[in-house]
């Protein structure tokens, strides 16, 4: 199953807003925060929970293209799959989206396929309005 979240325009260069990405510590930022507990990380990878009990692992993985970050499941995660964060450079500006790309039954994916969406979208506004504040 394949989940594209919401195009955003973040107000910093994608240098910036990749190294900010690539400590894996930073994710916390872009998370719902009422919407998690149990938060624990380290640069290269992180763990929660979210409503409902299910935890949620992440392992940063190397990327052969420079403009993207890439996170996979950990072992704690109820299925595997990849996250890969998309961006862009317009001038002083990133455009970016996340890429969840998950192996789900069909049942699963009726089950956490909103969810899922509205989160990657929550992510990335979150990521936009990390940047406004930090101007």
């Amino acid at each position: 199953m394949i989940i594209k979240s919401e195009t955003v325009q973040v107000t910093a260069k994608s240098s910036v807003v990749l190294d900010f990405l690539k400590n894996t510590e930073n994710i916390f930022y872009l998370l719902p925060v009422d919407q998690i507990t149990d938060w624990k990380s380290t640069p290269n990878e992180c763990s929660f929970k979210v409503q409902g009990g299910i935890v949620i692992s992440l392992i940063q993985i190397p990327s052969d293209n420079p403009t993207q970050i890439k996170l996979k499941s950990g072992e704690k995660s109820p299925f595997p799959f990849t996250l890969t964060i998309h961006s862009l450079s317009i001038g002083d500006q990133t455009e970016g989206f996340i890429v969840f790309d998950g192996e789900l039954n069909m049942f699963l994916k009726m089950l956490v396929e909103k969810p899922l969406t509205a989160l990657f979208n929550i992510m990335s506004e979150n990521l936009k309005k990390y940047f406004i504040v930090q101007i």
